[in-house]
């Protein structure tokens, strides 16, 4: 850390967008390997376009953490995102957040206090530590990690959910799956689980809102939260787009309503939805049910095909909107300065029992 300059105490709204674009790329080049950027497919353009690595949240820890020579990661993301790479990266690597404010609504509807009351409120129901395997969302805070890392449990992506589930059974009959009730449940019943062995945990009702026979008789409790994103996209949405343009093909995210996925064409993340457009032939239509962000990179990448946003009315991720110009030029020149601003870090402990969960989801891809 350096004594001789200040930090710069506020992001630069004052300054041209011409300006900050040469400011960025002026300490990026000066940073060189010492600092890597992350750019989820979510990021506005004007900042994805300076990533290093760009991608889903788990995808970009994992290389970020491939990258000891970048003693700085700078995340263009969500908090719960720059908390992974905090666990995957060594201890030597900083994690930094340009803007503290970017979190995500979902990751936050479920917290520890509130997991740990429904453990305890299942388990004077059934015997939970033999019977259930908690499964968090990798969109989710660190302390969920870590207490799945504890209760044998483990994290999924919207990825390989229905191969972590698969995992799950082979070893407890039942699953506590949180935060996200819509992953849980689109990627169950792709694996045959009937819709009837699903419940819903609502934690602001006592006893999750559920009787002892429900609980009893549930093979997957899904926790009542939700991406506000993508519980935009609705059926009547499919509907207008196939009498419209006949032959478009639909593509959704599982964090989607059932409703939704079962109407659509095809179903994945935002790696998989990105490769099923870009394998089709020229001429190829589409309507994309996932961040608009993302949609419109693919607009403009793929003109020779027709592609539109599912929903007829703009929604973004207003928290990962939050990363801009501004924050990321704020964030680069204090490291020049010799000053780390926002950085994330997680508790040794949390870090210890979340990458334990981590490392049972990556044995199994």
């Amino acid at each position: 850390m350096s004594d001789q300059c200040p930090v710069l105490l506020e992001p630069l709204y004052d300054v041209s967008d011409a300006e900050l674009e040469s400011r960025i790329q002026t300490a990026k080049a000066t940073l060189g390997d010492s600092c890597v950027i992350l750019g989820h497919h979510y990021q506005r353009e004007e900042v994805y376009k300076f990533a290093d690595y760009t991608g889903d949240s788990l995808k970009l820890s994992r290389l970020a953490s491939q990258r000891p020579e970048a003693r700085t990661i700078v995340f263009c993301g969500v908090h719960f995102m720059a908390e992974v790479a905090d666990i995957l990266s060594s201890p030597e690597q900083i994690a930094i957040l340009p803007d503290m404010a970017a979190g995500c609504s979902m990751a936050d509807m479920a917290d520890l206090p509130s997991v740990e009351a429904a453990w305890q409120a299942i388990g004077k129901v059934i015997d939970v530590e033999r019977m259930v395997t908690p499964i968090t969302y990798v969109n989710s805070m660190a302390d969920l990690k870590g207490f799945c890392g504890d209760h044998g449990g483990t994290v999924c992506t919207s990825s390989n959910a229905r191969k972590i589930l698969a995992w799950a059974f082979e070893r407890r009959e039942k699953v506590l799956f949180f935060p996200d009730q819509h992953l849980g449940r689109n990627s169950a019943v792709r694996m045959g689980v009937g819709l009837d062995e699903m419940v819903v945990w609502k934690p602001d009702q006592p006893n999750g809102g559920l009787s002892a026979d429900e609980i009893k008789q549930a093979k997957i409790i899904l926790w009542d939260g939700f991406c506000s994103v993508h519980q935009m996209f609705q059926p009547e949405h499919i509907d207008q787009f196939r009498k419209q343009i006949p032959g478009i093909q639909i593509t959704v995210h599982p964090e989607s309503s059932y409703e939704v996925c079962a109407k659509a064409d095809h179903l994945g993340s935002t790696e998989q939805i990105q490769s099923a457009v870009r394998n089709s032939p020229p001429g190829s239509k589409w309507a994309i049910g996932t961040e608009l962000n993302l949609v419109n990179r693919l607009k403009h990448e793929m003109p020779e095909k027709e592609i539109h946003f599912l929903c007829p009315t703009i929604c973004m991720c207003s928290t990962m909107f939050r990363i801009d110009t501004q924050h990321l030029c704020w964030t680069l020149e204090n490291l020049l300065a010799g000053h780390i601003v926002n950085p994330i870090t997680v508790s040794a402990q949390v870090a210890s029992s979340a990458k334990k969960a981590l490392e049972r989801m990556l044995s199994v891809m």
